[in-house]
């Protein structure tokens, strides 16, 4: 399942954020997410789909919204959901960790299977791949993260884990800037970093509270250190004793404060994750105890910078920074790089710039007329009046447009904006307006009209008059998106 705002046939997946106490149906993933299906001229239809894989060969729940589901197909669907949960509990998790670190000799562990074993499992496991009994020490198994093979797949819940650069960065700024608590959402190596350190005793102590969809980690971490949580949905798979540790975590009792750090899957819609992310800010204002406390709740969201508008339209308050993360397994997103293989991921976070200081040995210098750290090569333009490059390289200021763009830009006058030399001219953003009601100043997502047609048309329906049946589309294979475009350039240029 492919989401996108819209494509060049004027067709497109939005995501619709539900009001109100009506429950959405569940997969294996938790509550699933209600989208619309958008084609030009006509109304969309909205259905429910999993919030975690973009795929449905990885999850094939589908439900259209106004699908009235049988008893049967719903117990059905329970049972199936509970098949394909971890094999164990978390409680259960934690007795077996024990047993395993009070076994003296022959500690196994299943690379096959992900799961560290006991002794009266090894014979089920005997033709798995085993980890050497040697390698798995009490060292090793505080960095869970070297042991368990990170997830691949980029349509569900592909694992990047960040490179020791970034991490000792980022827990060295929060460190500095006086933060206590460390909530991690999708971020292990993080959560690994701050209880390593607190082991050393080298630093004041942190507490961290992990929460990521990757149940694995159930294995080696309490359930006061762990939740099983699905950040595109605010679900914990825990039920209510596992938000009760989070608020738990979040509380004020103890005066330190509390920050939280997440590092989504880059495939990952913004909206549905921009609202868990307030979900949780609302919980932990609520538990704010002192009178000027401030509204939001601190949070640094790690993300590519190709996200900004997105985020920005989410969480206004939240700036970019230049710092490049990179991570230990993924084969471009290094930093150091140019061009298009430095790393594009980006810090977004609603604390003041200027107190985030980048180090100046990793090419970083302060700006002192935007107060804040930006990238070597990130010049501050007068015009802008601010140090616009947002990948790394030297922007260039376009005068007609004006505002600075990337070097490999250029002005096309009759698309009147800058564009790459080979774009197809007259294919400006915007032409094709808005899908609902054909306005060029905007799109469909915002247009003021949505909600009331499709509220007229439900009136219309429950008033006893028959709506007009859409056109049943063909059965055919719609052709890729490649396809469509060569296609439309054809037209285009006949």
């Amino acid at each position: 399942m492919q989401l996108k705002g819209s494509d060049e046939d004027g067709f497109g997946i939005e995501i619709v954020l539900q009001q109100g106490d009506r429950k959405p149906p569940s997969c294996v993933h938790g509550p699933t997410l209600l989208f619309e299906k958008v084609c030009k001229g006509e109304e969309g239809r909205r259905f429910y789909a999993c919030s975690a894989c973009r795929d449905r060969k990885e999850c094939p729940f589908f439900q259209w919204e106004d699908d009235k589901v049988s008893e049967a197909r719903l117990l059905a669907r329970e049972e199936e959901n509970r098949s394909k949960m971890p094999p164990f509990t978390h409680q259960q998790y934690c007795s077996r960790f024990r047993k395993f670190l009070a076994l003296p000799l022959g500690r196994r562990f299943c690379q096959d299977c992900q799961l560290l074993l006991l002794p009266g499992e090894w014979e089920i496991h005997a033709s798995h791949k085993m980890s050497q009994a040697d390698d798995i020490t009490e060292a090793r198994l505080s960095r869970p993260s070297l042991m368990l093979k990170p997830l691949e797949n980029k349509k569900s819940n592909a694992q990047y884990l960040f490179a020791d650069r970034s991490c000792h960065f980022l827990l060295d700024t929060l460190a500095k800037l006086g933060y206590r608590k460390v909530l991690c959402v999708g971020t292990p190596r993080l959560h690994e970093l701050i209880k390593l350190r607190n082991q050393e005793g080298k630093s004041d102590p942190m507490k961290s509270l992990l929460l990521d969809i990757d149940f694995r980690y159930a294995q080696f971490y309490g359930q006061d250190e762990f939740c099983h949580y699905n950040m595109f949905n605010h679900h914990f798979f825990g039920g209510e004793a596992a938000s009760g540790v989070l608020r738990a975590f979040l509380g004020e009792e103890d005066g330190e404060k509390v920050i939280m750090v997440s590092d989504p899957p880059f495939g990952g819609l913004v909206k549905p994750l921009a609202h868990s992310f307030s979900q949780i800010s609302e919980t932990w204002r609520k538990l704010q105890t002192s009178e000027g406390s401030v509204v939001e709740m601190p949070i640094v969201w790690i993300f590519p910078y190709f996200f900004e508008p997105r985020i920005l339209e989410c969480f206004p308050s939240f700036t970019m920074l230049d710092y490049q993360v990179d991570y230990d397994n993924h084969p471009l997103y290094k930093h150091g790089k140019t061009g298009r293989k430095q790393s594009p991921v980006r810090l977004f976070t609603n604390l003041t710039p200027r107190d985030i200081v980048l180090p100046r040995e990793e090419g970083y210098r302060f700006c002192k007329v935007c107060e804040r750290y930006v990238w070597s090569g990130n010049k501050h333009c007068t015009k802008c009046n601010l140090c616009p490059s947002k990948d790394g390289r030297v922007w260039k200021h376009c005068s007609e447009c004006q505002k600075c763009v990337k070097p490999s830009w250029r002005h096309c006058q009759s698309c009147a904006r800058c564009a790459l030399p080979d774009h197809p001219c007259g294919n400006s953003p915007g032409l094709e307006g808005c899908f609902n009601c054909g306005s060029l100043k905007h799109k469909r997502r915002a247009c003021p009209l949505k909600d009331k047609r499709r509220t007229d048309n439900k009136s219309k329906a429950k008033g006893g008059r028959n709506l007009p049946k859409q056109p049943r589309k063909s059965n055919s294979k719609r052709k890729s998106g490649a396809q469509r475009r060569a296609n439309k350039l054809k037209k285009m240029t006949e």
